[in-house]
């Protein structure tokens, strides 16, 4: 069967989330396994590549249901169904699309093209925003591009979720490098992962002597298992047994309030805390695991070529 539009899969989403929290990648697949899909349209991907169709779909279903507010983001990667999103269900509407959820004021701003900033807009690849009489293209092509940010944040995380403890490790290390920790030595970066690594994954030296350090530490966690204070403070005790005055602890979770106020009283030590979500955010920005794909250029009038011709 042909795999239903985005909109088509609004109720779908809706229902399955009003059941429990959902992973994403799990709510795909229970998606896929309902619609009957076969292996083929499983594996079908977008015509620029990369991206699949069933995937897109559901989290384009997830995005637009999320703006509304029917759904919500508990971590990055996780989601599930609000209070609001039961009472839609309960008036067992025909049909959920755009214009249905013109009703909510979040999502009239999400469609604007002017999202509050508050509300921490994500959404999936492949974009079917519908042209709104309210919205320039201009605004619709900013909104396109965090939108689209966003989904890429979210596929970078799913990728570093699948991949291997040393490959992650090796992946803190060249975005520290990427971030210009090291200059721009090849060699600055080391990867000490592995049995009796002493709980540090890896180090940066800042000059050519190795004088000054930073060490490193990758936890490679499913969204929703939070990092505690104990795995902070054992990373302290590494770091102080290294008599080593810089650290970073980088996770694909998050960390516990407990967590990040041993941080702060590390005392002399630096230590820094990156979560699953500025992970991705780095790791785009600095293009780490992520490439071009292409460039759009948008062109307006020069008003200094035009700024001496005389008026007629």
């Amino acid at each position: 069967m042909p795999i239903p539009t985005y909109d088509k899969l609004m109720i779908p989403v809706l229902r399955l989330c009003a059941e429990k929290t959902w992973a994403m990648r799990d709510l795909i697949a229970r998606i896929a396994t309902d619609l009957a899909l076969t292996e083929v349209e499983r594996g079908q991907l977008l015509p620029s590549g990369g991206t699949l169709v069933i995937a897109s779909r559901v989290g384009w279903a997830k995005t637009y249901l999320k703006q509304a507010g029917l759904l919500t983001q508990p971590k990055r990667g996780l989601v599930e169904i609000t209070a609001r999103g039961r009472n839609v269900l309960t008036s067992n509407p025909a049909k959920i699309d755009t214009s249905f959820l013109q009703q909510f004021e979040e999502f009239r701003s999400f469609a604007s093209g002017k999202p509050d900033k508050a509300a921490n807009v994500v959404a999936p690849i492949s974009l079917p925003v519908a042209i709104e009489p309210t919205s320039t293209p201009e605004e619709q092509i900013t909104m396109a591009s965090s939108a689209m940010n966003e989904a890429l944040r979210d596929a970078l995380l799913v990728r570093v979720l699948e991949s291997t403890p040393l490959f992650f490790e090796r992946a803190i290390i060249d975005l520290l490098l990427a971030m210009g920790y090291g200059g721009s030595r090849a060699d600055a970066g080391e990867q000490l992962g592995g049995t009796g690594d002493g709980g540090v994954d890896g180090v940066i030296r800042e000059d050519q002597l190795g004088l000054d350090r930073v060490y490193l530490q990758a936890k490679r966690y499913q969204p929703g298992n939070t990092i505690g204070s104990e795995t902070v403070q054992a990373f302290i005790g590494a770091l102080v047994g290294r008599g080593a005055q810089k650290g970073v602890l980088i996770t694909t979770s998050a960390f516990s309030k407990a967590a990040l106020n041993a941080a702060n009283q590390s005392g002399h030590l630096r230590l820094v805390l990156i979560d699953g979500n500025e992970l991705t955010n780095l790791m785009v920005r600095f293009n780490v695991g992520v490439r071009v794909a292409r460039t759009v250029e948008i062109k307006r009038i020069d008003l200094d070529y035009f700024g001496d011709v005389e008026p007629e």
